[in-house]
This record gives C-alpha cells, structure tokens and sequence, in this order.
C-alpha cells in the first residue's frame, strides 16, 4: 500500500511562561520524536491515556500545530516547508471531526451557513451550487435537505456530530482525522455514527486517523495502531497482531483495563501504580518506566529503541528488545526493587 501521510522524528513542546513574559520555565514535551506511515485507504488508530499527545499528534498531521522538530509529508511532500498558497490548496484535502457535537459547531450559524462554509471561504462556488451542495451532505450523512436552515440547538447531539461530519467531507477530502467522534454520544448513537464513517470511507476512498480510549471501537475498526504514553509511541503496527500479542507493557495494561461482560470467567485486572510524570519534565530513560511493573535497572536511564520485533510490529521496550551490551553497568537487567512510601499522619 501506498503511504499518504508520514511523520519523520517529529516533536512537538509548548514553551510554559514565568511571570514575566520573556521569562521562560519549560517546555511541555506533548509530542517527542514520533515517526509513523499512514497508507492511503486505511483506518489508522491512535490510543493512550488523556494527555498522552494524541490529540496533539493529530492537529500536527494536519497543519493545525506546527512541529518543534522533525518532517509531515504527505505524499511525499513537507507540509511545512510548503509557501502558503500551496499549504491552503494542500490543506483543504486533510479535514478533522472534533470530538464536541456541541462546543464544534457555531450555535449563530444554520447548518446550511456550517457546512457551507469552507465553500464559501475557498470562494470557487455560487450560492445555488453551495445549496445543491449542502443538501447532498445532509443526505449522505442521514438528515435531509429540510434541515439546511434549522440551527444546531434545535438537534440532538448525535444529529450535530452528522452535521460535523458532513461539514469535514465538503470539500472532497482524502484524508480525515476522526478525534473520539462517538465519545460523547450515547450507546445507539455511537454504533450509527460509526456505521456511517465506516460507508463514508468506502464511498469517498478516505483514510481516517481514529483516535480513541475505547480499545473495542479500534479493534473493530482500525487496520493498524499506534499507542502512545506521554508524548512517546509505546507499541504501533498491525492491529491484529497488537490485539494478538501485545508486547509493550503498558499495551497490556491497557487490554487487560476493557470492561468484559462475561462473568463466568475470571479476569486478572493490572492497575498500574502511581501518576502520569509530568511532560515538562519526562523521565530519561522509557518513559513509562515508574509505573511498569515489570520494569528492570536499566529502564530507568536508557531511553528504549524503537525495533520492529515482526513485520508491522514495532514496540519501544528494552524487556523485549534487550539492553545494549556495551558500556551497561553490572545489574541494569535486574528487575527494579521498588520501596513503599508511608506516609505520616
């Protein structure tokens, strides 16, 4: 398969200001060293935890946050690096559905005005045309021609996520980042709305980044994945062989965190100790090595690589990959002794 989009090295860090302006603390490190391939046609997955960078990784894709460091290609060309003339021709193939029904679309504007819009803002079409237009979204995205002057207060949330959806594919996208499109509907709608993406994508030929904490829906959905952990991708590849055999740590921990209906069999349950670290100040080495239960010495200080262990399969972990041989202190390879903190009264 051909890849569409590719991210080379890519990092992303957030200046936090002092008290006065010039005055400089730190750097949030939302997005460090990222390096993925998204094929043309395909449902790419992103999980992890709130705050891991996924939302972050997203807008980067498409040009809404300009990188720190590191390469967006798509099709082969850096999106960065682009005048801006060709950046905004570039940039009206790459479209996002935002995870708020409510708080996305603009309560003053009708839905015909919503959806409308980037027609109008791209200047290339007539009223009559943009009205034709409109109608054949409402339709494709299961409401009528009847809605086009009606406003978003007067529909339901799963309503306004259509209108959302119909408002990202208006100007013949091919390629769609779906940021937790169903998190906020209720069950029945979340099945619909899902339903529909996926006849929307075999209709239009799109390529959807799918981004989500719910495992089921990308298990369903996606062709290959990626998880991620403050900023970092943990595991990536094949969804099948991730679903399979999840290597990385922190993989299974989210697996074994789905809530399963099946009572007549026991189910180990792997809550992980302590906090997130904060991402102005990562730790050195993996950065999931404080709450990894099975991490060793070495996880501490050596920053793990990033090695396909089978084809389109890649996991960052130094438990599966091994330590370098080199120059490694005597007992990195030994399993971290940790010490219970009491606290006083």
């Amino acid at each position: 398969m051909t890849e569409l989009m590719t991210l080379q090295n890519v990092s992303v860090h957030f200046p936090v200001r002092g008290a006065l302006p010039f005055l400089k603390k730190g750097e949030i490190q939302a997005v460090s060293n990222v390096s993925l391939s998204i094929h043309r046609g395909e449902i790419f997955g992103i999980v992890g935890e709130s705050g891991c960078g996924k939302t972050t990784l997203a807008s980067t894709m498409v040009g809404m946050i300009k990188p720190t460091a590191g390469q967006v290609l798509f099709e082969g060309v850096d999106l960065n690096s682009l005048p801006r003339d060709e950046f905004k021709k570039t940039r009206r193939r790459m479209q996002m559905i935002f995870q708020d029904p409510f708080s996305s679309l603009n309560p003053r504007f009708n839905v015909y005005q919503i959806v409308s819009e980037p027609m109008f803002i791209r200047g290339e079409d007539d009223e009559e045309t943009m009205k034709a237009r409109v109608a054949e979204l409402l339709e494709m995205v299961g409401l009528s021609a009847g809605d086009m002057y009606r406003y978003p207060s007067d529909f339901s949330g799963g309503q306004r996520q259509r209108i959302g959806i119909a408002r990202a594919i208006s100007l013949n996208p091919s390629f769609l980042v779906c940021d937790e499109p169903v998190s906020a509907l209720d069950v029945s709608i979340h099945a619909q709305i899902l339903n529909l993406l996926l006849e929307l994508q075999e209709k239009l030929n799109l390529t959807y980044v799918f981004i989500s904490h719910n495992l089921a829906d990308v298990k369903k959905l996606c062709d290959r994945l990626a998880v991620m952990y403050l900023g970092k991708i943990m595991e990536s590849g094949d969804s099948d062989k991730i679903f399979a055999q999840p290597l990385h740590p922190y993989t299974q921990a989210l697996m074994a965190a789905v809530l399963d209906i099946n009572f007549s069999e026991q189910k180990e349950t792997e809550i992980l100790p302590g906090d997130t670290p904060s991402p102005i100040n990562p730790p050195p080495g993996c950065r999931f090595w404080q709450r990894c239960p099975k991490a060793m010495r070495g996880c501490k200080a050596i920053p793990p690589e990033y090695v396909e262990v089978e084809q389109d399969h890649f996991v960052a972990c130094r438990l599966v990959n091994g330590f370098p041989d080199q120059d490694m202190p005597e007992g990195y390879d030994q399993p971290l002794v940790r010490l219970k903190t009491v606290r006083g009264r």
